[in-house]
This record gives structure tokens, C-alpha cells and sequence, in this order.
């Protein structure tokens, strides 16, 4: 994983002397190494970060257009914090909304408040995964590659500020009632059973696990790692896409695969990032200490 930071820029330098001039030599390299760091510019706050996300002029992904089941909170149109589940509970490697008919392209990340200890963005390069998995197990890969993945989520009726996954449906899918809820899963291709606690389990429509790349390689882009390590309902939560399960050992084995290519990034004060959401999964690290660990985000198209 080569992320970087922007070395030849000093300290304090003035972000508006890099953006907007340079915003495609930027976004050629996120494409091309998964990830572009910044370090030392003068950003400090949510609406200064806001403001650099507008000057790449894509299209927003806001948090209320997602399906996210992540409980997050807007500090902007643009800006949302990254999990508000708690310190001690480890975010696993993903691609943001991979398990959804609906996924953003960009992510941006801004450090506003380090943590004391722990709190490091681990990423990880999905392309280097695939080729890994193509030559172990083709076989798989291909059931992946042709079929998909269907993805089971569990959509509580209320929020779950204790979960990574504790998003209301209410939230979630945009609605008031039942009907609505419905409504719009209908529209979505989703099947959904509702449970005696007033959640939701719905099942995702077939979704691509793997993403062709303009260089002509592929990622394995998925939530399969957040699922089988983090969901409460594991692996039962994800079927290839024609419905068969999968394999016990498949999960397992990317997970392995997954840490050969992961690195953390180490956050400091005032860092932000540009992470390519089809070739790079991401997660958080636990953290901890008297320092509040604040890491927002924003998505583009």
C-alpha cells in the first residue's frame, strides 16, 4: 500500500496553493495507489474541510442519501463523523456500502482530534487481495466475479449508538411507517422479513463483489471481512449472488489474504485523505485515552 503524504509542501502551507490547480494529478494518484495523505496544510475544522471536498467539484454522497448502517452525525451538508460506535469496538475492513445497490466512488477523511492511543485507519489494497485469491482459489474468484453477493442486514428499529451497525431503518431507508419502509425497499430489489422486535432483516438484490479498474485490474470489493469478523448474524448474513453459500473457508481465507496487504494509517491533528473507495478498503482501529479521537468523513460519487 503506497499512501503519501504531500511532502514537498511545508507545513502550515496554504492549501488553496494545491486546489484547486492540481485537483487531477491528485485524483490520478488516489486512483492509481488506492490512497493520497496530506499533512501540515491549513485545514482545522469541518467547514474548512467541507470546503477543500468542494474544490474536487463531484457529486456529493451525503450521509442521508446512503444506505449507510453506520450511526453518524452531519457536522455540514457535506461532512458527517466517521462512526459514533464506541472506542473500545473495532471497525473492520470494507468498502463503504459494498453490501448496497448504492456505493460512493471517493472518500475523504479529515483528522480533526487524534487519538491518545490507538485510532489508526487501517487500509487495505482490495486489487492485490483479488490477484491473490485468483491464484489460490480461481474458483471462488470466479463464483465472486460472475454472481455477486447478497448481503443480509439487520436494520434495528430504533438507533444502536453500541453498535458499528446500529443505524434505525427509520434512518436508514428514509421512512416514517412500515409502508414506507417497504416502499422503499421494493424499489431497492430487496426481499425483507420483519422481526419481532420491530427490525428489519433485509436482503440486498444481487451485488457486485468484484470491480473492473481502469488499469484493467480488479478489486475484491465487498464487505465480506466487516461481515463474517463484525455483524452479529456473521457469515449467514452474505449468499453469492444465484443464492448458494458460501464456502466456510472463503471468508477466512481474505481475511488472511486482506492483512498481508493492510497498513494503518496514523493520524495526526489536522490530516486529511483521499481514499478510492473501488481499489482501497478501510476500518478503524480501537482507541483509547482522555483525547476525543474525532475522524470525519465525506463521500463523492
Amino acid at each position: 500500500m503506497t499512501a503519501r503524504a504531500f511532502s514537498p509542501f511545508a507545513n502550515g502551507a496554504d492549501i488553496d496553493g494545491l486546489l484547486p490547480g492540481d485537483t487531477a494529478a491528485v485524483m490520478e494518484h488516489a486512483a492509481r495507489e488506492g490512497a493520497v495523505i496530506f499533512r501540515g496544510f491549513n485545514i482545522k475544522d469541518a467547514q474548512g474541510f467541507d470546503g477543500v471536498v468542494r474544490k474536487f467539484n463531484l457529486e456529493p454522497f451525503t450521509y442521508e442519501r446512503s444506505l449507510s448502517n453506520a450511526v453518524r452525525i452531519n457536522r455540514t451538508d457535506l461532512v458527517f463523523t466517521a462512526n459514533e460506535a464506541p472506542a473500545d469496538v473495532e471497525i473492520f475492513l470494507h468498502h463503504e456500502l459494498a453490501q448496497t445497490p448504492i456505493s460512493p466512488r471517493w472518500l475523504f477523511f479529515f483528522c480533526a482530534s487524534a487519538a491518545e492511543s490507538g485510532g489508526a485507519t487501517p487500509l487495505c489494497r482490495s486489487d492485490r487481495v483479488f490477484e491473490d485469491l485468483c491464484r489460490e482459489q480461481p474458483a471462488w474468484a470466479t463464483m465472486l466475479e460472475e454472481h455477486g453477493l447478497k448481503y443480509t442486514t439487520i436494520m434495528p428499529a430504533g438507533t444502536d449508538g453500541s453498535s458499528g451497525q446500529g443505524r434505525s431503518w427509520h434512518k436508514t431507508l428514509g421512512a416514517d411507517s412500515r409502508e414506507d419502509a417497504e416502499a422503499r425497499l421494493t424499489a431497492l430489489g430487496y426481499s425483507w422479513e420483519w422481526q419481532s422486535d420491530e427490525s428489519i432483516a433485509a436482503t440486498s438484490p444481487p451485488v457486485p463483489a468484484v470491480m473492473p479498474l481502469a488499469d484493467g485490474s480488479k478489486s475484491l470489493f465487498t464487505q465480506m471481512i466487516a461481515v463474517w469478523r463484525g455483524w452479529k448474524n456473521g457469515q449467514s448474513a452474505m449468499l453469492f449472488g444465484d443464492g448458494q453459500p458460501l464456502p466456510a473457508e472463503l471468508p477466512r481465507r481474505v481475511c488472511e489474504l486482506a492483512e498481508k496487504h493492510t497498513v494503518d494509517a496514523e493520524w495526526q491533528d489536522f490530516d486529511f485523505a483521499i481514499v478510492d473507495n473501488w481499489r482501497v478498503m478501510h476500518g478503524r482501529r480501537p482507541f483509547a485515552g482522555q483525547r476525543q479521537r474525532e475522524v470525519l468523513v465525506a463521500m463523492a460519487a
